[in-house]
């Protein structure tokens, strides 16, 4: 049903997301950006599109997409934010709609959204509220963004409370992935997206995760082909659950958050700022839960300690003093578990994990003694 189908001419491989009266493709290959006109054929309701973009992407890559789309017949336009997880704020979302609002859109009007997850979750909330409802495209520019948060819907910003707590499930129409833009991204870019792709192995793909072990290095150090399969791989497994369970009623989806806890918790202590990408939180915070789980009893302890060996070998920062540089913080327990207690995902004031009884084997748990979570966490701390 999401099976990736073969296209002829660019190496460009097309896989289904599959949703009742929503389906929509993510088409993965070198060379797309150029393509994007072409590709969004017949899917926009109109011969207009806006591009929203930051300020660190928009110079390297708006041009060429806006030229694409004209190419095609279509008009487009270019807004851009500031980089960061700043633009997520309501400030930011609220000079954003106006600045929309500025362009005269109409409900035919299709928005693009050109960077990684925070362009991509800006975007998709803006597309879902303004006019009541605009259709919208992505174009993720990152690692994380391609095998992740451009895929499933999610929406949202953030609010002095939490990680998008305000947002709404809104689906793109494509999803385009030029898989030629990792070459333009920074190391540490590509290791915060690494953790989302080791992470599809991780919750139910222990092959997956073992090709990891083995390739892990040459994807991060450049090898085009490598990157393509963790792509398509990571896609092919996202579109799976997300056809599965879209709105996360049950607790499929919901293992997609494996290492979202804590991950959030540690975004949160942090202001959300440079210190602390989102796919580094989502490492360490992987590295925790396969140590709760193996404190639990639910976990060997060997599969704790192969997944904290494999994403320190590549780089990601999964011990609490490594993150910002090294600089030791004055972390605390509870105000960590405080973070947690607001997270989204949290129900009748029950904290909500996704846990692990061994590589592959991931399953969410609101059983958490937080007895145990404080200790783990004063170890993590003191480590």
């Amino acid at each position: 049903m999401n099976a990736p189908t073969e296209t002829t001419g660019q190496a460009r491989r097309t896989i289904r997301v599959d949703l009742a009266g929503r389906a929509y493709d993510i088409a993965i290959g070198p060379g797309l950006l150029d393509r994007a006109g072409e590709l969004a054929a017949g899917l926009l309701a109109a011969p207009r599109v806006i591009i929203v973009s930051d300020q660190t992407v928009a110079p390297l890559y708006a041009a060429r997409l806006a030229a694409a789309f004209e190419r095609t017949g279509v008009r487009a336009n270019t807004l851009t934010v500031p980089a960061g997880e700043s633009s997520k704020e309501f400030a930011a979302f609220g000079q954003l709609m106006n600045d929309l609002l500025d362009q005269r859109p109409d409900r035919k009007t299709t928005l693009v959204a050109l960077g990684g997850g925070v362009v991509g979750d800006l975007t998709g909330f803006a597309a879902a509220v303004l006019l009541r409802g605009v259709d919208f495209i992505q174009v993720p520019t990152t690692l994380l963004a391609q095998v992740d948060s451009s895929v499933g819907g999610k929406t949202g910003i953030n609010t002095r409370h939490g990680k998008n707590l305000v947002g709404a499930f809104y689906q793109p129409r494509l999803v385009v992935i030029d898989t030629d833009m990792l070459d333009s991204l920074p190391r540490r870019e590509l290791l915060a997206g690494y953790a989302e792709v080791a992470k599809y192995g991780l919750i139910d793909e222990p092959d997956f995760f073992t090709w990891c072990e083995e390739n892990g290095a040459a994807l991060l150090a450049g090898d085009a082909a490598r990157r393509s399969h963790a792509i398509e791989q990571s896609c092919l497994a996202k579109a799976r659950i997300v056809a599965a369970d879209e709105r996360e009623t049950t607790d499929l989806r919901a293992l997609l958050n494996l290492g979202h806890t804590f991950g959030h918790a540690l975004e949160a202590e942090t202001g959300f700022g440079p210190d602390l990408l989102h796919g580094e939180s989502v490492g360490a915070g992987m590295a925790l839960a396969f140590d709760l789980s193996a404190r639990m009893g639910l976990c060997p302890a060997a599969d704790a300690e192969r997944v904290r060996r494999h994403l320190a070998e590549v780089g990601l920062p999964v011990r609490l003093r490594a993150i910002g540089g090294g600089n030791r913080r004055d972390w605390q327990a509870e105000r960590l578990i405080d973070h947690m207690r607001g997270d989204k995902k949290a129900e009748a004031g029950r904290l909500t994990f996704v846990l692990a009884r061994g590589i592959g084997k991931a399953f969410v748990s609101r059983d958490v003694d937080e007895r145990v979570l404080h200790g783990l966490l004063d170890d993590a701390i003191a480590a």
